[in-house]
């Protein structure tokens, strides 16, 4: 839709116009959306179910909405999207700072210039991408910057004095009339300044150094908080979250389906690498993986949380391992490897915060041991349990490959080219076997890294030896890597 070609307050009238406010624009829009059946929130995986019923709920209702979750749960993104739901131009009297209804100015700039033109006063439209502010709650933040203060420079050139209306520098919210006003982790903002929103929630008026101004100001406000046990900075005080009229909570994804169709949504692949690399369902599935493990393990701080940005940064650095190691072959195509999750342990070990424990053993460490828990989670899923053979008499399929390891060793180079690559794995006996036994139909370059993430899985359940080199993983006996670690501590 074209911005309208109305200019007057008079071709306003004339048109039909009727003025409402944001909280009754979003509700008409969305009731629109849901009666044709339209995505609300596109992009916004896994909460079909929780989240965005929650949401359309406070927006029929007229609410203010505090989406409360850790990090990376989209919180801000979804923020952002309910600007798809506001009417497309609205108009505003020209010149307003804040947005003035031409029909139901607030002002003293609007009414005396309505006053002063009256139906010939010019009227301007603003689109919805404009109608969206944000504002990030630091402890610098002040009461001047989010609702205003007066402006000793403007009273000069007007010549008046500070008791005059007119001599008021509006801040951000009075600035966001008509708009959304988003704050994000609102916990961080000092309680003093947090008192500052009590009267504009509720009655929508503002007071500035001693001004008490009736400016029935329409926003929708949206806030955004973590938890206030997962914050030691700050929380929301009482009065205000009393005034949040909806405080809806987000999660991370339930499924790996889900986890990964986010990390492919998200993750920035360009072209050229989707072209050059190709990543096993498996592999990608790992890497969702450990961010399970994350938020389960002993050494993260749950309250802190494990942001899905954990998983997409990973993945760009498991394609850009990947690529990497193609351009050194010259090989115009690769496929991800399993040595290649080494490349992502620089986007684990900066996506967790630790708890003691983890602080001890050091952050490579836990993203290694959360790498090998997610091996050890998927490999029963393709290949028998080892430890069901401990249990029973029975011979386990892995006992000719275990066998051979106890007189040799493997080593994988990490940037080896794909001949390198298949020449080393198919130096160990009955590997190949294992796999077309218990994943048939594969082809033969997945058949290799099938091999690998054998040996892989058997390390992880201790039945053969694993060693990370500097430039290569090398495999062997189980009790020789053990007193190979023990000569090295």
């Amino acid at each position: 839709m074209k911005k309208p070609e109305i200019r007057t307050l008079g071709q306003l009238k004339k048109s039909g116009y009727t003025p409402k406010s944001i909280r009754d624009e979003l509700r008409e829009n969305l009731i629109h959306f849901l009666e044709n059946g339209e995505d609300v929130f596109p992009g916004i995986l896994g909460y079909e179910e929780t989240v965005i019923p929650d949401i359309q709920r406070a927006i029929l209702s007229g609410h203010s909405i505090n989406l409360l979750g850790l990090r990376g749960q989209a919180k801000t993104r979804i923020a952002r999207g309910m600007t798809r739901i506001l009417d497309e131009w609205i108009p505003v009297v020209g010149g307003s700072e804040i947005n003035d209804d031409p029909m139901q100015p607030v002002s003293r700039f609007a009414h005396d210039l309505l006053a002063l033109h009256g139906d010939e006063t010019p009227v301007e439209w603003i689109h919805r991408d404009d109608r969206y502010v944000e504002k990030l709650a630091t402890p610098d933040v002040t009461v001047a910057d989010l609702i205003g203060d007066v402006d000793p420079i403007k009273a000069a050139n007007l010549k008046l004095s500070y008791n005059d209306e007119r001599v008021i520098h509006f801040g951000l919210i009075p600035r966001s009339n008509r708009s959304i006003f988003v704050i994000n982790e609102l916990p961080d903002l000092q309680p003093r300044i947090q008192v500052a929103l009590f009267n504009i929630l509720q009655e929508g008026d503002i007071q500035i150094r001693g001004f008490q101004l009736r400016l029935n100001l329409d926003i929708q406000f949206i806030f955004t908080a973590n938890p206030e046990d997962y914050t030691n900075r700050g929380s929301i005080i009482t009065p205000l979250k009393d005034r949040i009229q909806s405080q809806i909570l987000t999660h991370y994804p339930k499924s790996l389906e889900i986890s990964g169709a986010i990390t492919r949504q998200e993750s920035r692949i360009r072209p050229e690498q989707s072209k050059r690399v190709q990543v096993p369902a498996f592999i990608s599935e790992l890497v969702e993986l450990i961010a399970f493990e994350a938020r389960e393990s002993e050494y993260v701080d749950q309250k802190s949380g494990v942001s899905a940005r954990l998983t997409i940064s990973a993945f760009e650095n498991l394609v850009a391992s990947a690529e990497r190691r193609a351009i050194l072959n010259k090989e115009k195509t690769t496929v991800a490897r399993m040595m290649d999750l080494l490349a992502i342990v620089p986007a684990v070990t900066g996506k967790v915060e630790l708890v003691y424990e983890g602080e001890q053993e050091g952050p490579q460490f836990v993203a290694m041991r959360l790498m090998g828990a997610a091996i050890r989670r998927k490999f029963p899923q393709i290949f028998p349990n080892p430890e069901t053979f401990k249990r029973k008499k029975q011979e386990s399929p892995y006992k000719p490959i275990v066998d051979w390891f106890s007189e040799n060793e493997l080593e994988l180079q990490r940037d080896c080219s794909a001949k390198e690559y298949a020449l080393e794995i198919n130096r160990v006996p009955m590997l190949a076997d294992l796999v077309k036994k218990y994943s048939p139909g594969i082809g033969e370059t997945e058949r290799l890294l099938m091999m690998e993430f054998v040996l892989h899985g058997l390390a992880e359940y201790s039945l053969i030896g694993k060693s990370i080199l500097d430039s290569s993983i090398a495999f062997s006996d189980v009790m020789n890597t053990i007193f190979s670690q023990d000569a090295d501590e």
